[in-house]
């Protein structure tokens, strides 16, 4: 543990007495594997709901879990900062992962998850149709994820937030190279399928979270990159999205907006929600202007000749600069 996290004796002490009982240290290692509920734990640990909710609460009051709402569910994680959250890291690391009773309650997790599976699987089944008829119009996911990946290859982030992150692809996308991940989306049915995604990608440093994109429950300066992706059709005011945005970037960090040109698919608006029908290069470049972030590139892609696409997809990338980057990214327009 660092000095600048070390706990005050109280604290500690009731770190200590917090965990150091069977249901509390089984509890912390389950939300090492996962992000559960109180339900999923009662499930798995065979123990009345107020009873649950009575370690969670003690758990929570030491700092070494947290509790976030998601509609009328609750779930809980592991802490990701402070002393608590270090003092619960160093107890589970010492937790030896195939002792009996913690591999039987990584068993019935198992169930736990598959049924979560099941759910987000036949949401996707039930959404499929609409979701291929909309891809099919605009340019291949393949590419615009090379495109991605090629516009935020100038500088390696350890912190990525995906807002409006659907299905968590983003997510799982740059998984592997991050620190932490999280995503927010309104939906409790597309945090399912992401959740899922994360899941069997392993990606345990990653996270989704339900939360209002124009209102995030987050500090100021706390991630290296934030991502737009096929978000901002939807909303009113994509101004205010942006600015929110750009209030989590840290010093240097970099937004990066996937979105459609404009086209003229009406039935989009009609039947898919869709508030916007793309938007101009000009329209987002102001939006990040006025939010203080230097547009650094914008490159538009176009469908492949002979599909059925009719929408190309544009991408905008801009800079915090606050903390000019050693190596500048050169503006570009394509």
């Amino acid at each position: 543990m660092t000095p600048g996290t070390r706990l005050g004796f109280e604290a500690l002490n009731a770190a200590l007495k917090a965990s150091g009982e069977e249901t509390r240290l089984r509890v912390l290692a389950l939300l090492s594997e996962a992000e559960l509920t109180v339900s999923d734990l009662t499930d798995i640990l065979r123990q009345s709901q107020p009873r649950i909710s009575r370690h969670l609460k003690l758990l929570a009051e030491a700092g070494l879990v947290e509790r976030f709402r998601e509609g009328t569910w609750a779930f809980f994680r592991l802490a990701e900062h402070g002393g608590g959250a270090e003092v619960a890291r160093a107890l589970l690391d010492h937790l030896n992962p195939n002792d009996q009773i913690i591999a039987r309650d990584r068993e019935r997790l198992a169930a736990v998850r598959a049924a979560r599976a099941a759910a987000a699987q036949a949401y996707f089944r039930a959404h499929a149709a609409e979701w291929d008829r909309i891809r099919k119009l605009h340019v291949a996911d393949a590419a615009v994820e090379d495109a991605i990946r090629a516009a935020l290859a100038g500088k390696p982030f350890r912190s990525l937030l995906d807002l409006g992150t659907g299905t968590g692809r983003m997510l799982e996308m740059f998984g592997p190279d991050l620190e932490r991940g999280l995503g927010i989306d309104l939906s409790l049915d597309m945090l399912l399928l992401a959740r899922d995604r994360l899941e069997r990608a392993g990606h345990k440093h990653c996270s989704v979270r339900q939360g209002d994109i124009y209102d995030l429950p987050l500090a100021n300066d706390s991630f290296d990159v934030v991502i737009l992706h096929q978000v901002l059709h939807f909303l009113d005011d994509g101004g205010r999205a942006v600015r929110e945005a750009a209030r989590v970037l840290r010093p240097g960090g970099r937004l990066l907006v996937v979105d459609f040109a404009p086209h003229e698919q009406e039935f989009l608006r009609e039947q898919f929600a869709h508030r916007r029908l793309g938007f101009a290069p000009e329209t987002v470049t102001q939006w990040m202007i006025a939010s203080a972030l230097e547009p650094v590139m914008h490159k538009s892609l176009a469908p492949e000749p002979g599909s059925d696409g009719k929408i190309a997809v544009s991408l905008w990338l801009a800079r915090d600069t606050r903390a000019l980057m050693a190596t500048p990214l050169r503006r570009e327009v394509a």
